[in-house]
């Protein structure tokens, strides 16, 4: 549950930031009475994502930080919190790679498909 809430949390912020830098490219050009281009929407997702890099690896590694002492741990009953901690790191570093390369390239299909369909 705490891996779906973190991952859950990071594609929601990542949306909001690319929603945001969608919205002010398209005020951008909405002031010069020219429509959005692909390239446009290119460089705004670009723009968006970049901004959330940082926060979101942080948030990653201060999870995984977390859980490596839990992994190394050689107390009792550390065998079944190890078991309970390698899937939180491996399901950790997937949504990392997710939130970050994935979400915007979905992001970038999807609303260009839109963008076209508006022409």
């Amino acid at each position: 549950i705490a891996l779906a809430g973190v991952a859950a949390e990071l594609g929601v912020i990542m949306l909001v930031y690319l929603n945001q830098a969608l919205a002010r490219g398209l005020a951008s050009k909405a002031s010069d009475q020219v429509s959005l281009s692909r390239a446009d929407l290119k460089q705004v997702v670009l723009t968006g994502a970049v901004r959330r890099v940082r926060p979101v690896v942080m948030t990653t590694c201060a999870t995984i930080a977390g859980l490596l002492p839990i992994l190394w741990s050689t107390g009792t009953g550390s065998e079944v919190m190890q078991r309970l901690a390698a899937p939180m790191v491996g399901g950790m570093l997937s949504a990392l790679l997710l939130s970050l390369f994935v979400l915007p390239v979905v992001f970038y299909l999807w609303k260009g498909k839109a963008l076209a369909l508006s022409k």
